[in-house]
């Protein structure tokens, strides 16, 4: 079985630390590293190439949004997931229009993370309530899964 090779990105360390444990839960996932900000973010995904990035919105220095415009152009193949602590509809055409895959708020990651993550891996954008939505498959960079 091919391992899904993700890069966490989040300023708080605990919340990495979280995200780790729960990613290593699953065989099918290989965490290739952690950035604590949007430049560390970019830094990490060109040296390491990961399949998917898992990427905080508010962050110092560059945000997760800045941060996956970039990546995006870098790396047109990575998928991404955008975290926010934001359950907005303005924040999730943001993470779409940047080029994001999918949009979990924080507040769900425990329920929706691990199903999100398997979506865009599939190929199919996530919404934070597990909802794939139309205006998230117009907006979607992922790539055609036929």
């Amino acid at each position: 079985m091919n391992r899904i090779r993700i890069l966490i990105v989040d300023d708080h360390e605990i919340f990495r630390r979280g995200l780790r444990s729960l990613l290593e839960s699953r065989p099918e996932f290989q965490i290739l590293g952690e950035a604590a900000d949007g430049m560390q973010a970019i830094e990490k995904a060109k040296e390491l190439k990961p399949e998917l990035i898992v990427m905080d919105v508010s962050m110092p220095q560059l945000d997760g949004l800045q941060a996956t415009r970039l990546i995006r152009k870098q790396l047109p193949s990575t998928k991404i997931l955008i975290l926010s602590q934001h359950d907005t509809s303005h924040m999730l055409s943001a993470a779409f229009e940047a080029g994001a895959n999918g949009y979990v708020t924080k507040s769900q990651v425990s329920r929706c993370l691990l199903a999100a993550l398997d979506a865009i891996a599939a190929g199919r954008p996530f919404t934070w309530n597990g909802q794939e939505t139309e205006a998230a498959a117009q907006n979607s960079t992922g790539t055609d899964t036929n």
